[in-house]
């Protein structure tokens, strides 16, 4: 049985995007995670902070999409051909709107919970600001640039916006309701909207309300099937909750609900919001995120059947007709055996430009960084701090990427070049989240010193404090920062030769931002009073085991 929103497309329209999947250098295969294990995977199948995740089918493909929030470039697409191993190709939005309001960080703002569906070929991706409205971007490329976003409906509190496109030609809008600027949630809403899905055409009508027995239900997903309309939604809260089906007759209801996957006797916490996807020979499988703290909503693969017209995820390990996560499986039936390959972690930035792993805390501003042809390394100006901050919340100018693991290492090398300043400039490697740790190079009137800073309560305004300092012989050094188990422990350590690091600072406990993941990255900041210029050049950045 097909998916409702699925349709089918020839193989010549996406030749240029199959070239680039299927002829291309040597898949990147992480030390740290991977959830192919031959005829079986491993959950989760993306140890990384690809929350809220969506995902559809077009022909043999397969694409992702998740959060992003107020990161830029924002609205990851990734690409997988056979659902476990997958490769992040590209963003849909290289900036987030409204361009200004996001040109300085807006944490926790932003892109929320996205959908991707596929319609008379092309690909749409809707999503919910809560301050702005519903937005889409489309593209017949997923590889290309994809169009400008455009305001679908505006208001405060809209949020997880899903389209729907049924066969009588007529289109749909379902979505949920944020408490912090609705006043109300646990709601959830169908808009009509017009045939190319550009406008909603009504103020909605609800079709369900979970506050008696589903709080926080929100993140619907629609479909059809065997004339059944189903709305898949998660309730329960993120950490907690639960996965729920709805389905009725009727598009407008009244909906019957059953609660479809659990935790259970499992230790898969709040296992929910995610994506039905089926494959050529028919399987059903469901997507969905685990929240695991510092490492952010990391992306479950179940297996799905349909037992009565009604969803089964996971496996009923209790016999109450509820499934619950498995952390092993069968991988999915595609019809054929494919490369192990994982998104991109290491950068040595011999490329055009960094890789996509990275994103920015703001609307990238181009005078952050440069990479020109046949430069070697990456070179991040010194950028001012914004007047009176005294940690790095608002700091724009962050280059960051998900923790890939629950265990790994990053180093970077680093070279501090101050020009004219005799003090003021910074550089290094952070973990950044709610609480930052940071261990850089900087420089003072007698020479350069290597530091530990951490701020804590970053959010609240929380003082970023010397933890640990010592003189350096040069202006540059190796960094590194190992994060261990349990739950984001970070240890940091330099050296001035690559070989021997030492240990600086005491450990850190990592700690997620808002609404993401903790984050690893690097950075190249100046003080508001000393002179203006100066840069760091990061040779490379490097994910290995501890």
């Amino acid at each position: 049985m097909k998916i409702k929103f699925l349709h089918t497309i020839s193989v010549t329209l996406f030749s240029a995007a199959s070239v680039y999947l299927n002829a291309q250098e040597k898949p990147y295969v992480s030390e740290v995670w991977i959830a192919d294990q031959g005829k079986t995977y491993k959950n989760p199948v993306l140890y990384a902070d690809y929350s809220d995740p969506d995902a559809i089918r077009v022909g043999e493909d397969y694409y992702m999409t998740a959060s992003s929030f107020n990161e830029a470039p924002g609205l990851p697409i990734l690409h997988s051909k056979d659902m476990v191993n997958w490769k992040l190709v590209n963003y849909a939005v290289t900036e987030v709107l409204p361009n200004d309001y996001f040109s300085v960080p807006k944490r926790g703002d932003g892109i929320w919970a996205p959908s991707i569906r596929f319609h008379k070929g092309e690909f749409y991706i809707y999503w919910g600001d809560p301050d702005f409205g519903v937005y889409m971007v489309k593209t017949r490329d997923p590889l290309g640039l994809w169009e400008k976003p455009m305001l679908v409906m505006e208001g405060k509190g809209l949020i997880d916006a899903c389209p729907f496109w049924d066969e009588d030609g007529n289109a749909y809008l379902v979505h949920g309701w944020a408490g912090s600027r609705a006043g109300v949630k646990s709601l959830l809403t169908l808009n009509r909207m017009n045939p190319e899905g550009t406008k909603v055409l009504d103020k909605g009508t609800h079709v369900f309300d979970g506050h008696d027995a589903h709080p926080t239900v929100e993140g619907p997903k629609m479909y059809k099937r065997n004339g059944y309309y189903y709305i898949f939604a998660p309730a329960g809260g993120v950490a907690t909750g639960w996965q729920l089906a709805l389905r009725s007759k009727n598009i407008y209801g009244p909906y019957e609900e059953k609660i479809v996957l659990e935790q259970g006797s499992t230790k898969i916490n709040g296992p929910h919001q995610g994506a039905w996807v089926d494959t050529p020979s028919g399987e059903s499988w469901f997507y969905h995120f685990q929240d695991v703290d510092a490492g952010g909503r990391v992306v479950h693969l179940q297996p799905m059947k349909w037992e009565k017209d009604w969803p089964v995820i996971g496996t009923d390990n209790n016999k109450n007709g509820i499934g619950e996560p498995v952390l092993t499986y069968k991988k999915p039936d595609v019809g054929k055996t494919y490369p192990t390959t994982t998104p991109a972690e290491t950068d040595e930035f011999d490329g055009e430009k960094p890789g996509l792993q990275w994103q920015w805390s703001a609307n990238e501003n181009i005078v952050w960084s440069s990479r020109l042809p046949g430069q070697k390394f990456l070179r991040l100006f010194s950028m001012k701090l914004p007047e009176g901050e005294k940690n790095l919340w608002n700091v724009p100018n962050l280059l960051t990427q998900k923790f890939p693991a629950p265990e790994f290492t990053a180093t970077t090398k680093v070279k501090l070049i101050p020009e004219e300043a005799k003090e003021g400039k910074t550089a290094g490697l952070l973990i950044m989240g709610l609480d930052h740790q940071s261990i850089v190079i900087t420089n003072k009137p007698d020479g350069f010193y290597l530091q530990v800073r951490k701020a804590e309560k970053a959010d609240k305004g929380g003082e970023e404090k010397i933890l640990f300092e010592t003189r350096l012989k040069s202006n540059e050094a190796y960094l590194k920062v190992q994060v261990s188990e349990p739950n984001g422990r970070c240890r940091f350590s330099y050296s001035e030769n690559g070989k021997d690091f030492l240990k600086a600072g005491d450990v850190f406990q990592a700690r997620p931002g808002k609404w993401i993941g903790a984050k690893v990255g690097l950075y190249s900041i100046s003080t508001a009073k000393a002179p203006r210029g100066g840069y760091a050049d990061f040779d490379w950045f490097r994910i290995t085991k501890n």
